[in-house]
């Protein structure tokens, strides 16, 4: 937030065409600019308030912020059709819908399989942030219940789930296929993704997630958490699982396993809906954009 602040004091001597803010936190910034005529667009990104990291004070500022972004932004930017539709509701506010997107880079892999110890289409992927709400915890238990030798590679971390990262640390301790390898980034994080065995989307808030769109565009096999932005991303494409009685990840993700070769038309559908998330749309949409906002078409 500090950053946005000097950021936005910044830009007041620049002359810009139009300023983009980015996640509804950043809004309490929207006045200043609008006070000096700037014309602004914000990006909300999720419902962030939902996030059960927030305290209360947290969780104010957030909803703060999503009050801000309507009253003094020139447009709204929400990056899925979910998030529009709670901005419509709440605060009676349109919005622009600007996904985000997914590269199809061209590149040889690199080594981390060798330095994990697993084998391409031998081990299962999670990538999030070890959040309660992107659900590492149960992702781990239901895997103690799935019957294959595969083990399942936990890529993430956080720096304020302490108390959840030690209890998915014992979890992992009870079983030598749960593998948590903290962050990875970069040539290494891509490897992963498109030698994939089945990639596991646990994320319960948010919009558009790009790991999702990523996992969709390397050829991954992608089984998501059954909410409505995850069905907006994937459509057909994937299948869904829940924590409940219907559907629950580990019988679904186990019948996955069982039939290794039925993966592959899967991994095309999944590459051809990624298809739809290009970034030089994203990138035109928001030339269009900030073009409109430079001419006042607000």
């Amino acid at each position: 937030m500090s950053h946005a602040a000097l950021s936005a004091v910044d830009a007041l001597g620049r002359q810009y065409d139009a300023v983009l803010v980015c996640n509804a936190a950043n809004a309490f910034v929207l006045p200043l600019l609008a006070a000096m005529r700037i014309p602004t667009a914000i990006n909300v990104d999720g419902i962030e308030r939902m996030r059960k990291k927030w305290n209360v004070l947290g969780r104010f500022v957030y909803l703060g912020g999503e009050a801000m972004s309507v009253m003094f932004a020139d447009r709204v930017v929400a990056d899925a059709q979910v998030i529009a539709d709670y901005y419509r509701e709440k605060h009676q506010a349109k919005t622009d819908i600007i996904a985000y997107g997914a590269g199809f880079p061209d590149e040889s892999d690199s080594d981390v399989l060798a330095r994990l110890g697993v084998a391409s289409r031998g081990y299962v992927l999670y990538v999030s942030r070890l959040e309660p709400e992107n659900h590492p915890l149960e992702v781990a238990r239901a895997y103690r219940e799935v019957r294959s030798v595969a083990p399942l590679v936990m890529v993430g971390d956080a720096p304020y789930s302490a108390s959840l990262i030690a209890e998915l640390r014992d979890v992992a301790a009870s079983d030598p296929r749960i593998m948590l390898t903290g962050g990875i980034y970069g040539p290494d994080y891509r490897t992963l993704q498109r030698n994939a065995l089945a990639y596991v989307q646990a994320t319960g808030v948010g919009g558009t997630h790009p790991a999702l769109i990523e996992a969709m565009a390397s050829g991954g096999a992608v089984l998501a958490l059954d909410t409505p932005e995850n069905r907006e991303v994937g459509g057909e494409a994937i299948r869904y699982f829940t924590f409940g009685d219907r559907e629950p990840l580990a019988r679904v993700l186990g019948r996955m396993l069982e039939e290794p070769e039925a993966l592959d038309p899967w991994r095309e559908r999944c590459r051809e809906r990624a298809r739809r998330f290009d970034w030089d749309a994203v990138t035109d949409a928001y030339e269009r954009l900030f073009r409109e906002l430079g001419e006042g078409l607000n």
